[in-house]
Formats: C-alpha cells, structure tokens, sequence
C-alpha cells in the first residue's frame, strides 16, 4: 500500500528504449528500457527486471531496483509486459500470469542483437504476477534459454487459485477493487472490433466484479482455457518448481495479505537446492520498507534491494 499511496519516485539516468516484437504472427511488440552503467563490467550479467498485475517499467519497486543494480555495475532492462506501459491499448493479446513464451523471446532477442549487454548471462527479476511467470520459466526445462543464469522472484502467487480467492476476503476489499479497475483499463484500453469474439470478452470484463470473474470470463478464454481454474492450474509456478535447476531467489513474506503462506510452508526447500527461499514473517506484498541505509552495497538501498545485490554478487 506504501508504493501505491506514496507512489515514490527513482530517478534514473537516461535508458535506450528497446522494441521486442513477438514471434507468435499477432504484430504485438514488448516495449523496454535498457540503462548501461557508467562503468560496465564484463563479467556482471544483465538484470531483467518484470513488473507485476496493472503496473510497467515505472513501478517504484522496478525503478527502485533498477537503480540498486545499476550502482553495482549490472546493465538493467525493465521490461513492459505485453499490453503494459507504453502499449497500453496497442496490443491484441495481453500478460498473463504463465505467459513465459513472450519473457522467452525477449531473451532471444537481447542474446541475438545485443551480445555484449548478455555476455555474462541474464538474471531475472519477477515481482508479484511476474514472479509466478519467472518461477515457471525458470523450471520449463529445455524451453529455458541458456542466456538466463539465475532468477528472482518476489512476492509470487505460486498457487494461483488460492491467491485469486484470498482476494475474495473483506480485508483485500479495497486493494481487490482498485486493482481490477486498473485491469479492465488496461483491457478496455484495446478498442474491439463490432460482434467479434473479443467484443464478447470485453463485454464480460465490463461485467466483472471480482478477479477471479475477470479471470474466468476473460484471461481464460482468451487464451484457449476453460475456466479460471484452468488457467490457474496450468499457470501456477507451483507445478514447475521442482524443476529449477538454475540458482533463484524467492523472497516472501507470510503476512503478504494477497498470497495465502501455506503454498510456501508446504514446499520442500530442502530437496531442491537451486532455490534459495528467503521466507520472512513480515513484509507486505511487494513491501519489505525497512528502513535504508548505507550498508556500503547500495547507496541508500531498501532491504529488498540489498537483498537483490547480495544475490547478484554470489553469481560473481
């Protein structure tokens, strides 16, 4: 609620903006910024920073990471996710919580075009919607491309379901209703041609009162599933964990209002070695506003951004 109250700023020195069109024939294109440090190190890997639901490469908490990692000498690209940030009603499709396919082909874009910027590999960074998406690239086997050398995950609904229906609580009222009208923006942003399926569909997120029906009514069938539960089922990083076998870091509060701690109680850490769970018992969805400092890693750094930096430099 702080980022979103307060909405802070970080400033950022000037970035390349960078196009990523997508290779599934839809003409839709990711949009990014990319800032090179002032003295680039060889041997530091790119940071890939994803935003989670109803936000953009301007949340404070990407802005605020990005700048963390930048005084550290890491390249950072905060990456739009499709029918987010600057092509907000320009896209014919849009993210979703499993959509690993578009995170896939930007990677195959910045290792093709951009190979210095690669050279020492990508980490990944996915906060909230976005850390389920890097938690199910990150453990799709084959499929993950060999540029990725670890991950992050912040504040991820690794069990889909039972996320959408803790949003049903009265507690999350508030936030569940803001945070749908942010979505039926975004979705209605994209006009609908007259008596096509989509027009359909926007009509039913028109009529949504709640995630989970906007989930049911139109994330699923847009994208070939039959219901909500579908969607979540087949998306959730849950399934996928298991298989991780590239360092990643999952930061997580059990007082996230949104995200029910049980998923993460129940996993068993030990057994799978390349996740590394930082598991602490308050936080906030997307929080963890202690109070910052110079440790002497990041020049007036948060506690989540320290922890993004100790990460980076055991890759080293």
């Amino acid at each position: 609620m702080r980022n979103t109250l307060r909405r802070p700023w970080h400033p950022l020195p000037a970035g390349q903006a960078l196009v990523f069109p997508m290779d599934d024939d839809s003409g839709d294109r990711l949009a990014g910024t990319l800032h090179r440090p002032p003295d680039p190190a060889t041997d530091r890997p790119l940071v890939l920073l994803i935003h989670g639901l109803a936000g953009s490469e301007d949340s404070p908490y990407i802005r605020a990471a990005a700048g963390a990692v930048l005084s550290r000498g890491h390249a950072v690209l905060r990456l739009n996710l499709r029918g987010a940030g600057p092509f907000v009603g320009r896209t014919r499709q849009r993210y979703h919580a499993g959509r690993t396919a578009d995170v896939r082909a930007v990677l195959a874009h910045l290792a093709r075009d951009l190979p210095d910027v690669t050279a020492a590999g990508v980490v990944v960074v996915g906060y909230s919607l976005a850390g389920n998406m890097v938690l199910k690239l990150m453990g799709e086997g084959e499929a993950l491309p060999p540029v990725v050398r670890a991950a992050v995950a912040v504040s991820a609904p690794i069990d889909l379901s039972a996320t959408s229906h803790r949003f049903l609580k009265p507690r999350n009222r508030p936030y569940h209703l803001w945070l749908l009208r942010q979505m039926k923006a975004e979705t209605l942003a994209t006009p609908a041609e007259p008596g096509s399926a989509e027009a359909s569909r926007q009509a039913a997120v028109r009529r949504a009162r709640t995630i989970y029906g906007f989930d049911n009514d139109y994330v699923a069938p847009a994208n070939g599933w039959r219901d909500a539960e579908e969607y979540y089922r087949v998306n959730s990083a849950r399934r996928f964990m298991s298989a991780i076998t590239r360092p990643t870091l999952v930061i997580h509060a059990l007082d996230d209002p949104w995200i029910a701690p049980e998923p993460y109680l129940d996993f068993d850490w030990a057994a799978h070695p390349a996740l590394l769970p930082l598991i602490v018992t308050k936080g906030g969805h997307v929080g963890f506003h202690g109070a910052r400092e110079n440790d002497g890693a990041i020049l007036g750094g948060g506690w989540l951004d320290r922890c993004l930096v100790r990460f980076l430099e055991t890759l080293a």
